[in-house]
């Protein structure tokens, strides 16, 4: 193992950060930050929520720019006005968030702003015959010319490899690529990835994935409260060693202890069965007081699709609902909030956050209704204190109550969406994909939390594609496979195995 340090060490840098600093308005994001990254390397970056790697990443990309510091590209000093300077120097960024233009051509979107021209014409047999090639070299089988809009979650996230790679890229900037993808669809990726590697390629890896972490790069660098704690090789690193750099202490277990003893059945669906395809079909489960309920399935299981047809978001054709033996005809989500149901949504930017509104507004908006006073004026030292609230028992990082959400790290959004719904007081707490792109710190506290609420006797519902978690932290694991269940297993007795083979039951 050895020898692949010892090859490593004699590949120069096509990239040095030294002494990045970076300071909004009432905190300091990055404190002499620093970087290096060797040419034709995998490089993973990682660090709680809120570490600092993505405005370090920003900073590069010339989104932000630095107060302090230095960046030299292939040993030559840039300092990157705009992202197109940073994408005409060779540096690009495949963000976690896609940004496409849906209605339009795969094609169109991988050459956007730079189209080939024919005389005042764009070229399109060049744009296609272009594409085609970079498809071919990344072994991409998709038409150029489909819409973006028909695509999937993986497939888009390689339409914007795709379109790094166009730009002739020395470095290519991933983050969390793999946080929608199957198990096949993360080979097929980190196929592609060595092979741009092998291509001379610099990749920056961010990920809080550890197994991917240690199974695709080759050297990692860790960050913590925007300082950089360490570079190693990844084949001299284990992960609890990341793990306790990352959080600045011993994480000796990954999941807390499960103390919560579920109990009479708070809630039970019957087959429920939505009105508009691809949705669930007769549906039906039992959620119980005091119980973590899992449920797992592959991407199009339809698991999304369940809670939020529970939370009266997708209509139902049929089925019932009962809460406490009660019969509840949930028509939409005022009517699920007013008897005790919450919903954190799977994509966070999207349908979570209210990303130009303050914490405060995100904090107190799903509770509107108990601070209007007699006078019809909002009572706002109670939206303070409850905002307080939110921001001090989940630990929310933030210089203020009037930042901005969408300047937070995904981790402290996620605790604030968290904290908005808790407000609520809710019975039954319907979690989709709730740690997805979150550090195993912030995830652990998720967790103690889930916990915490089980042990009050509430219901918790937790979608998730983490195997890990969910047999780490769930009493029972209902089991999705195209919209329907193909079984329900207690925790303590199942295995990985059994839970995939019944993830295709249906297929």
């Amino acid at each position: 193992m050895a020898e692949k340090s010892s090859e490593l060490e004699k590949r120069g840098f096509v990239l040095e950060m030294k002494d990045i600093s970076k300071t909004f308005p009432g905190v300091k994001a990055l404190d002499n930050a620093k970087l290096a990254v060797r040419k034709g390397t995998i490089h993973a970056l990682m660090g709680e929520n809120g570490a600092g790697k993505s405005t370090l990443m920003k900073c590069l990309f010339g989104i932000y720019h630095r107060d302090e510091g230095e960046i030299l590209l292939e040993g030559n000093l840039v300092n990157f006005e705009s992202a197109k300077q940073s994408l005409d120097h060779g540096v690009s960024m495949v963000h976690q968030e896609l940004n496409q233009v849906r209605q339009t051509r795969i094609m169109d979107n991988i050459w956007l702003g730079r189209f080939p021209r024919k005389w005042i014409f764009i070229d399109e047999e060049k744009m296609y015959n272009d594409t085609l090639d970079i498809f071919q070299k990344l072994d991409i089988n998709l038409d150029p010319r489909q819409d973006v809009k028909n695509l999937s979650v993986s497939e888009s996230q390689m339409i914007e490899i795709a379109k790094a790679v166009s730009y002739n890229s020395k470095i290519i900037v991933m983050d969390e690529p793999t946080s929608s993808l199957t198990e096949n669809e993360v080979c097929h990726l980190f196929k592609i990835i060595r092979s741009l590697r092998e291509d001379g390629v610099a990749i920056i890896y961010i990920s809080h994935k550890m197994e991917e972490i240690l199974e695709i790069s080759d050297e990692i660098t860790v960050m913590r409260d925007g300082k950089w704690i360490t570079t190693r090789f990844s084949e001299n690193i284990t992960t609890d060693e990341i793990i306790n750099l990352m959080v600045g202490r011993e994480l000796t277990n990954r999941f807390p202890k499960k103390t919560n003893i579920p109990g009479e059945v708070i809630l039970k669906v019957y087959n429920i069965t939505g009105t508009y395809k691809p949705t669930v079909e007769d549906v039906s489960f039992e959620l119980r007081k005091g119980e973590i309920l899992g449920v797992a399935g592959l991407v199009g299981s339809r698991r999304t699709e369940l809670v939020e047809t529970i939370f009266g978001l997708r209509h139902k054709k049929k089925g019932e609902i009962f809460i406490h033996g009660k019969k509840i005809n949930i028509k939409n989500p005022y009517v699920a909030i007013k008897n005790g149901l919450a919903l954190v949504t799977e994509e966070r930017r999207t349908t979570g956050i209210f990303g130009v509104a303050s914490i405060l507004f995100n904090s107190i908006i799903a509770n509107i209704d108990k601070y209007v006073r007699i006078t019809k004026l909002l009572d706002k030292k109670k939206m303070v204190s409850d905002t307080e609230w939110v921001i001090d028992s989940l630990s929310v990082k933030t210089p203020s109550q009037k930042t901005h959400i969408c300047s937070l790290s995904g981790g402290n959004q996620q605790k604030v969406i968290l904290g908005r719904w808790l407000l609520t007081e809710p019975e039954i707490l319907l979690l989709d994909e709730s740690t997805r792109g979150i550090d195993v710190g912030t995830k652990y506290d998720i967790y103690q939390l889930m916990i915490d609420l089980a042990n009050q006797d509430k219901g918790i519902i937790m979608v998730s594609s983490e195997m890990s978690e969910l047999l780490g932290v769930t009493d029972r694991i209902l089991v999705m496979s195209n919209g329907r269940v193909a079984g329900v297993i207690e925790t303590k007795d199942a295995t990985q195995e059994e839970i995939l083979i019944l993830s295709a039951k249906y297929l």
